[in-house]
């Protein structure tokens, strides 16, 4: 039996004798950008133990969990195709390290155990939450919490969006520049339900004294709003009326945050984030039509062509390319992007969130964004991204 097949069957040995503490993967040498490590350990989940993924990043951490077999097939996919060199298995009784040599082969050693099995295994609890809900006057006139705190059953799903969005930008937002005053714009603020947490994260739980600003067509919801800001003491927080196109900034930005406006809107707000120097643009865009009529009306044939005759493929597809050149213009102008999974409410399907972080401009690699812009754009019979015209790059 070779060092490798060894290495697995005592994963299961140590599983089966529970025995087994935790694995964790590293010396990555994949494709998968800014991941680091990959730590497994035993939950459990609804009374059924599963092995629980944490795949860090340099940025954050994304959990998944997996049945026992489908866990297995996950370490064995991570080490062999994903890239993964070095993996060592935690155990009551010894350490366990399969490291993949410079010779091409697998080796296996035995080391003292290092590590103490944990007293709970249980995953069935509370997440934690990014935002206290109590004593949030905010929250009480939204109508997501009553007096005491405690988020109304119909509201759960709006609380958890909120959190998520929280969690997503956390990290980024604690690595924003130190200024005197963040200035941030909030461009299709709506209800104001993510403005008024943004608001609310950076002030009482960042510590950063923020002026942030929240633009909305509909002149009912900016009232409703403002009276909000009033009402929860929130002094440097105004929603004003106006159009996402319309809206000029008085300043640089820090940061822009676009959600779900409807197809070019979304390109708009980038092009005003990177116009005012933004260090941080979040949007989730929404209705992507300007691609889709460029891509319906060539009808490039292409090796997806059989694919793109169907309608609802034919959408998904133009989501991505448009989002995908979006990201690509933003690194063109030196952001360094991530796309995440962005849950809504209840009554909007997941969609994304694409995230750029502003680093620095490299001539080199804005050459090799022109060629990909232009080669993806011949591929699909893409006569113009909107946001070129908006940058002026088409």
């Amino acid at each position: 039996m070779d060092n490798y097949a060894a290495f697995f069957d005592k994963i299961r040995e140590s599983i089966q004798q529970d025995e087994f503490i935790k694995i964790s993967l590293g010396d990555y040498n994949g494709t998968e950008l800014y991941l680091k490590n990959v730590y497994i350990k035993p939950v459990i989940i609804k009374r059924e133990k599963k092995l629980s993924f944490v795949f860090r990043y340099h940025t954050q951490d994304i959990t998944q969990n997996f049945e026992i077999h489908t866990g297995i097939m996950e370490i064995q996919g991570l080490l062999k195709v994903e890239g993964f060199r070095v993996a060592t298995l935690f155990t009551e009784t010894e350490n366990l390290v399969c490291q993949f040599t410079k010779k091409g082969v697998w080796s296996f050693r035995k080391e003292s155990p290092t590590a103490k099995k944990p007293v709970v295994l249980t995953h069935d609890k509370q997440k934690e939450r990014r935002l206290d809900s109590t004593g949030k006057v905010y929250l009480q006139e939204l109508m997501l919490t009553d007096t005491t705190g405690k988020v109304y059953k119909k509201a759960q799903d709006k609380w958890k969006q909120i959190n998520h969005y929280i969690e997503i930008l956390s990290s980024i937002l604690q690595r924003l520049p130190q200024k005197d005053t963040l200035n941030v714009v909030d461009m299709g603020a709506g209800k104001g339900y993510l403005t008024f947490a943004l608001y609310d994260y950076l002030v009482h739980t960042l510590h950063k004294r923020t002026s942030l600003v929240g633009v909305e067509y509909r002149k009912d919801l900016v009232e409703l709003c403002n009276q909000i800001a009033v009402k929860s003491h929130f002094k440097d927080l105004f929603f004003i009326r106006g159009a996402i196109e319309d809206y000029q900034p008085q300043s640089d930005l820090d940061v822009l945050i676009a959600l779900h406006a409807c197809d070019t809107a979304t390109d708009d707000a980038i092009a005003k984030g990177i116009k005012h120097g933004a260090d941080l643009i979040v949007v989730a865009p929404c209705c992507h039509k300007q691609i889709r009529r460029e891509m319906e009306k060539s009808k490039v044939k292409n090796e997806l062509d059989f694919l793109l005759k169907h309608g609802i493929f034919m959408e998904r597809q133009a989501e991505m390319v448009t989002d995908g050149i979006r990201a690509l213009i933003m690194e063109y102008f030196g952001y360094q992007t991530k796309v995440f999974q962005f849950v809504s409410d209840a009554h909007t399907p997941k969609n994304v969130l694409v995230v750029g972080e502003k680093k620095s401009v490299d001539i080199q690699k804005q050459r090799e964004i022109l060629r990909k812009i232009k080669s993806t754009k011949a591929y699909f019979g893409i006569g113009y991204h909107y946001l070129e015209r908006l940058m002026d790059m088409a």
